[in-house]
């Protein structure tokens, strides 16, 4: 019985110096892990708030502000002489377009004569009904004799009234062979052509009044509601430069095609803004606070984004992987909507390459 009993003991003996080797090995793993070194070297930045503007961004059509049409205000004459291109700049009454004079300065003479002839028909009138009312004190005439010089004066001051008015007619009609411009403003189409003979009211040239564009973007209805006149706004244009405008006012109703409303905004002169681009726009409004972190600290895994926060007063330090949502974006700057606290030190260089729990090794902090 006591050579089993020993037996039983010295087993119980071995398992007690197994086990304890065995919680030897965990804590030494324990604080090999304490002291691991850092998996790499990074750069941080802290966490701010800072008033950023709010922006909307929109698309839109670079219109003329206003569009003259230049037509022929007299038919039936010919085009003698052009004088502007498409892309000229015209002063208002400039001189567009001369037609041919000939035929209507033949008719003014022709009135002007026949206003002289009235004139003396109304000159011998005018004198014969003052003789008949010389006559009418000596009863030298019949009434109806002093009446028919009375009508026959009146008559000839009535044709001279008739003659005037067709000759300033027709002065009026020659004046108008000389076709101005109606307004300063740009030529962007010419329809007329040298030898032509135009009909009243065709149209010969279109121009861009006071060269002036104007960016007509297509906001939706919760857009539209937080923009006011006197916006600026940023255009992105074809060739990669911008161009800036200011909103000078909004639709009073939304298209029901596409319950869209249109803002106007006015294009500062000297861009390459030209009428008929289709171009995207932001709109700047007033700032708002925001959370804001540089851009390259951001990961993105899985359709998530990741910002990687170091914990404080420790180098080398563990990192913890924050999911977090994203909202506006600034140059290299990001805004951090939730998942992250104002003054956390984020890592910014070499955050692509970290996991949860790392230890990395603080090398500088980004200047911002």
């Amino acid at each position: 019985m006591s050579s089993r009993v020993n037996r039983i003991l010295s087993a119980l003996g071995a398992v007690t110096v197994l086990a304890g080797s065995e919680l030897l090995s965990v804590a030494s793993a324990a604080e090999d892990a304490a002291t691991a070194a850092p998996t790499l070297s990074v750069t941080v930045a802290t966490v701010r708030r800072e008033p950023w503007p709010e922006m909307l961004v929109a698309n839109g059509a670079i219109e003329p502000w206003q569009e003259a049409i230049v037509s022929a205000a007299v038919g039936g004459q010919r085009i003698e002489e052009l004088l502007v291109e498409v892309g000229d700049t015209v002063k208002a009454g400039q001189l567009l377009v001369r037609l041919d004079r000939s035929v209507l300065e033949a008719a003014v003479a022709e009135l002007e004569a026949a206003l002289a002839q009235a004139k003396a028909n109304l000159a011998q009138a005018e004198a014969d009904a003052a003789r008949a009312a010389e006559l009418e004190k000596r009863a030298a005439l019949s009434a109806q004799e002093i009446l028919r010089y009375r009508t026959q004066a009146g008559v000839a001051r009535a044709g001279v009234q008739s003659a005037e008015a067709r000759l300033q007619a027709q002065r009026l009609q020659l004046e108008r062979t000389r076709i101005v411009a109606p307004d300063d403003g740009v030529i962007t189409e010419r329809m007329a052509r040298l030898g032509e003979v135009p009909s009243l009211g065709q149209e010969l040239f279109r121009m861009i009044r006071r060269g002036r564009l104007e960016w007509r973007g297509e906001l939706t209805a919760a857009q539209i509601v937080r923009t006011t006149p006197g916006k600026t706004v940023m255009l992105r244009l074809p060739d990669g430069s911008s161009a800036t405008a200011r909103v000078r006012k909004l639709a009073p109703a939304m298209r029901s095609e596409n319950r869209l409303g249109e803002i106007h905004a006015d294009i500062e002169p000297g861009s390459a803004a030209r009428a008929g681009m289709y171009v995207a726009g932001t709109v700047l409004l007033d700032p708002r606070d925001a959370l804001v972190v540089p851009a390259a600290s951001v990961v993105i895994r899985d359709g998530r984004s990741y910002l990687f926060v170091v914990a404080p007063g420790q180098n080398p330090a563990p990192v913890a992987a924050r999911p977090i949502a994203t909202g506006r974006r600034s140059g290299d700057e990001v805004e951090v909507v939730s998942g992250v606290e104002d003054g956390a030190q984020v890592v910014v260089q070499g955050a692509g390459f970290l996991n949860d729990g790392d230890v990395v090794r603080i090398i500088t902090a980004v200047a911002r």
